[in-house]
């Protein structure tokens, strides 16, 4: 294996320094490597230093919209004010409105209230300046506001005012136009991803399995149905409540489809062991579309790890072992077959020896485009969460290249001093950590929701180059959920998870952005 790259004390100090004498901008601009040419992969081994190009440029992320200007996504945002309502700071210019509140917005026809904890969402355009958005609520049974069982969309009966699907109507004022339930009787809806065919992947964060006894505030159950599983919601609100099992029985997280409609990009925040990021190819002949993944047999197509393929030959046996040091390296990768990926005997990444498989500490967020697909690691700083020797981490984006078949780090959150009680504290509300979800905007830079210590952002990520904060949770430390883009680039929509808030934020994205 290649030599490990740790900071030293001279570099921690050097960069606690830097940090401190930025404090007056509202904006961090993390170690920024210059682009160059993809090194050639030669005998499944990565020849060189290659800083960027295996991930696209902004015009690549888009290839159909107009090639953005030079500098395009380079402009600073400006500071954040604070809100008088004391629940959202942005920018100069910029505005939000409240679509959804968890308890207080009503679903329709008398389905109850909004469910809380918002999380993973996409957003379709339903023409006339109206929007869908497909929303996950990542619930465990027996909460006081979980999903109610709608007739025709309940999973598992057993699985009570917990977790599952809602469907929004809005505009680009944020009006809310309705909502209603299109998936209940899931558990913990964490992420997902939405599909080339306009549908969303709702992905459950849990391993639950038929029999399992549940308890919340006095009231009881018994799973009657094993959770873990990924479920098709359609734009218009109806779903099949039935699990996806070629994609595997796990604490999924995020996924991507790739443009060809053949494979699936999925992550996995877990640990004792640390979780892996997975690829499902679709049997030969196969191309994804509505409803085509439901009705395949649970052991279709071919479900794999990764591997991180180092100089040597050797398997880089966790992420966190990597740190600023490689930014914009390609590595190759290699994908090793899940034995049993409904995990009936053995959990999926138990499956796998240490050092057989890559890990990660937190496998977040995942967004695709045409050229590969965007991955967040979020953290890895506890001593009981770090492999021996790796260095702690408070955030990674990856880039997977599908052609090259690499992956390369292009963006790197070093780990902050930490408390007596081993948690990050910040230096000050400018400095950011814990990244989760992601998201492409029209204009190909990147929009991560923080999750993190101390205040939460929504921030502006170019890879290779600078993050800015666009967003500050004025209410609570709650994190920022489920960031999407219109596709015109008029409305950013994200939520807050507690109180469970959705947002529509407007304002000049352009000017920053493109």
């Amino acid at each position: 294996m290649s030599p490990i790259h740790r900071m030293d004390d001279a570099s921690v100090s050097a960069c606690r320094s830097w940090l401190s004498s930025r404090r007056t901008r509202l904006e961090q601009e993390l170690i920024y490597v210059p682009p160059s040419r993809r090194t050639i992969i030669a005998g499944g081994v990565g020849v060189g230093l290659a800083v960027a190009g295996g991930f696209p440029s902004l015009a690549q992320a888009h290839p159909n919209r107009p090639r953005p200007p030079a500098g395009a996504g380079h402009v600073p945002f400006p500071p954040l004010v604070d809100d008088p309502d004391g629940i959202l700071a942005l920018p100069e210019g910029f505005s939000y409105a409240v679509v959804t509140r968890a308890g207080v917005t009503r679903l329709n026809g008398g389905q109850g209230l909004t469910p809380a904890d918002h999380d993973g969402m996409a957003v379709y355009d339903a023409g006339r300046g109206r929007y869908t958005l497909i929303q996950n609520h990542e619930i465990d049974p027996g909460a006081e506001f979980g999903v109610p069982h709608i007739k025709g969309t309940v999973y598992d009966p057993g699985a009570v005012d917990a977790g599952g699907c809602t469907v929004i109507r809005t505009d680009r004022s944020g009006r809310n136009l309705g909502e209603f339930v299109a998936l209940s009787g899931t558990v913990g809806n964490c992420a997902g991803g939405p599909t080339p065919w306009g549908t969303w992947l709702t992905c459950e964060e849990t391993e639950d399995r038929a029999g399992d006894d549940w308890e919340e505030d006095g009231r009881s159950g018994v799973f009657q149905k094993d959770h873990g599983y990924v479920f098709e919601v359609w734009a218009d609100g109806s779903a099949d409540p039935r699990p996806i099992k070629c994609l595997g029985r796990y604490a999924h997280e995020a996924l991507a489809v790739d443009k060809d409609r053949t494979k699936i990009y999925l992550s996995e925040d877990a640990d004792e062991p640390n979780g892996l990021f997975y690829r499902w190819t679709a049997p030969r002949g196969v191309k994804l579309g509505p409803g085509v993944l439901t009705r395949l047999a649970p052991d279709a197509g071919v479900l794999a790890a990764m591997q991180i393929i180092m100089d040597d030959g050797s398997v880089l046996p966790d992420v966190a072992y990597l740190t600023s040091a490689q930014l914009g390296r390609p590595f190759p990768v290699r994908w090793i077959e899940v034995p049993e990926r409904d995990a009936q005997t053995t959990t999926v990444r138990e499956q796998f020896t240490d050092g057989q498989v890559t890990r990660g500490r937190k496998f977040e967020g995942v967004w695709g485009t045409d050229e590969g697909v965007y991955v967040v690691n979020s953290y890895a700083w506890d001593d009981g969460e770090l492999p021996a020797d790796a260095a702690p981490h408070d955030g990674m984006v990856w880039f997977y290249d599908y052609r090259a078949q690499t992956i390369q780090l292009v963006t790197y959150f070093p780990h902050q001093t930490t408390s007596e009680e081993g948690t990050p504290v910040k230096y000050n509300d400018l400095t950011f950590d814990g990244p989760d979800n992601v998201t492409v905007t029209p204009w190909g830079s990147l929009v991560l929701a923080e999750d993190g210590a101390g205040a939460s952002h929504v921030l502006s990520a170019i890879p290779g180059g600078p993050t800015y904060a666009i967003a500050r949770n004025q209410l609570n430390d709650s994190e920022f959920c489920g960031p999407t883009f219109t596709a015109d680039g008029k409305v950013l929509f994200v939520n807050m998870q507690d109180p469970g808030l959705t947002l529509a934020i407007t304002g000049p994205w352009e000017k920053y952005l493109g």
